[in-house]
């Protein structure tokens, strides 16, 4: 008897295994048990409700970058500028705020802009001159970490009314305390895997980082998708400004130096290509997550933080290769 050919949707119970486990999101959620797995045997601190809070906690604020860093290498570009530009936001969030220039509301939005803008000019100075993602982001870099010191007076700003706080507050779920900031985190994942994975705009973004030309000719106007991928990064590093802030109740100039870094680590763990055209915003999630699991797994074993960075490049430059490896094979 022969069988035909099905969609994808009535593949038999093997093919479906089959294609779930050659799938680049199969490799990072591998790991990511197996941490869990490894930790949990090693100490009886890490599987409890409150610790696994406390690691989403953690990892909110460098998730909602990743985001935004996603769609970013997935056009094959890079961000460095993306922490500075989050510090930037809540500084501007919070002094406005704290005294009294606008009302709380009003700081927010405008914390939001100047993240959006800064994503914007990233996109014109990429796509218009045309200059290398990489030369842009860090230039932009020091000009947003510039702005943040001299704006802030190199102080922190405190005494921050509710509205900028909010997020950081909890409420019980399953015998644990949640903050509202991590469940405005997970929407955030939640909205762009959905965008990137069932509309146009998320198949033109691939298409994109497949082969720019191509897309081209087949009618994608590519110009305006990377220059709005870029505002739409900067808008969302400015929701991550707001975590940022609401987190730690206060508006630190000296916040997101190396978070730009972490957020590239969080989307290259998660199986993201540096190349462009591969990944998924959920694998970032779970990149964000193995860092968090690892870092806190490490920490509640009492080992030193500076092994804990030594880990986290190990696990970096493992992963490259893992996709350097996978790129030679489809081709």
């Amino acid at each position: 008897m022969t069988t035909s050919t099905v969609p994808y949707g009535n593949l038999t119970g093997p093919s479906r295994l089959r294609r779930l486990a050659t799938a680049p999101i199969a490799g990072p959620l591998a790991a990511l048990v197996l941490a869990c797995a490894f930790f949990s045997l090693m100490t009886d601190q890490f599987l409890s409700g409150g610790n696994f809070s406390l690691i989403i906690q953690q990892v909110m604020v460098v998730g909602a970058l990743a985001v935004g860093q996603t769609l970013i290498i997935l056009t094959a570009g890079i961000d460095l500028s993306c922490g500075a530009a989050m510090a930037f936001g809540s500084i501007v969030i919070a002094r406005m705020a704290a005294e009294g220039t606008v009302p709380p509301l009003v700081a927010i939005a405008l914390g939001l802009a100047v993240c959006t803008g800064f994503g914007l000019l990233n996109g014109l100075l990429v796509k218009l001159i045309p200059l290398p993602p990489f030369i842009v982001t860090l230039g932009m870099l020091n000009v947003a970490f510039a702005l943040t010191h001299i704006y802030s007076d190199e102080q922190s700003v405190s005494n921050l009314p509710r509205e900028l706080t909010f997020l950081g507050e909890t409420f019980p779920l399953g015998g644990t305390d949640v903050t509202y900031g991590s469940l405005l985190a997970l929407a955030l994942f939640g909205a762009f895997a959905y965008l990137l994975s069932s509309t146009s705009w998320g198949r033109h973004v691939y298409a994109l980082g497949n082969s720019p030309e191509a897309a081209r000719l087949n009618g994608i106007r590519t110009g305006r998708l990377t220059i709005g991928l870029y505002a739409i990064a900067g808008l969302i590093y400015g929701v991550a400004a707001l975590l940022l802030t609401s987190r730690t109740g206060v508006g630190d100039p000296q916040a997101g130096q190396t978070d730009n870094l972490d957020s590239i680590t969080a989307v290259v763990l998660g199986g993201t290509s540096l190349f462009g055209g591969r990944g998924s915003v959920l694998g970032s999630l779970i990149g964000a997550l193995i860092v968090g699991v690892f870092r806190n797994g490490l920490q509640l074993m009492g080992v030193a933080s500076i092994y804990q960075t030594l880990i986290t490049g190990v696990l970096v430059i493992l992963a490259v290769t893992v996709d350097q490896i996978s790129r030679k094979r489809i081709r």
